[in-house]
């Protein structure tokens, strides 16, 4: 096949998948549409697919907003610090210097990198935390008696002010998963 007959094929099955996620368009046109990209996906290298999803139901008028983590790489900066990585039934324990780690990955490295591949695809994008405004309110994981897992929270209320006055501004919000609990600490929340 030459390259222009390659380049009209793309398009024809583009407008194909268009034309099948028109009625999707028009029921959920206007509607916030909440994304998990998780560290997995991102370390997998599917974060520009996701990206470029994203930034297209913006432009058909969905309002996405995009919730990240970032294990992958977090483990991965533990490992050249010389942290321990242990996980409990799937979850990173996660002490103090941990906490710290995660901020610090989430917040100062994928999520201004999420941001970044949205504008690059034409998007608009603000990064925030959980523990900005704060957003999402934790509840220690260890107060159901499992306190081995440290400062790892469960969601307990999520103040969606911040998230729509960024989605009301023509903006993609990406947020780190982490919250803050009511005792003033920081939580990972797996």
């Amino acid at each position: 096949m030459t390259e222009t007959g390659a380049t009209l094929a793309a398009a024809v099955q583009r407008a194909d998948v268009l034309v099948e996620a028109l009625p999707f368009i028009k029921q959920f046109a206007g509607q916030i549409v909440v994304v998990k990209l998780g560290g997995s996906a991102i370390d997998a290298g599917s974060a520009r697919s996701v990206l470029q999803d994203v930034v297209l139901l913006r432009l058909v008028g969905m309002r996405p907003v995009i919730v990240h983590g970032g294990g992958p790489e977090i483990s991965a900066w533990q490992a050249r610090l010389g942290l321990e990585t242990k996980f409990i039934n799937g979850m990173r324990v996660t002490d103090e210097a941990t906490m710290e780690l995660a901020r610090m990955v989430l917040t100062g490295k994928v999520g201004p990198e999420l941001v970044a591949g949205i504008h690059a695809l034409g998007g608009s994008a603000i990064g925030l935390s959980g523990e900005d405004g704060p957003i999402i309110w934790t509840t220690p994981h260890g107060s159901d008696g499992d306190a081995e897992l440290g400062y790892v929270g469960v969601v307990d209320h999520v103040d969606a002010e911040p998230i729509l006055s960024v989605v009301e501004a023509g903006r993609i919000p990406v947020i780190a998963s982490l919250g803050l609990g009511r005792d003033g600490h920081s939580y990972n929340i797996n």
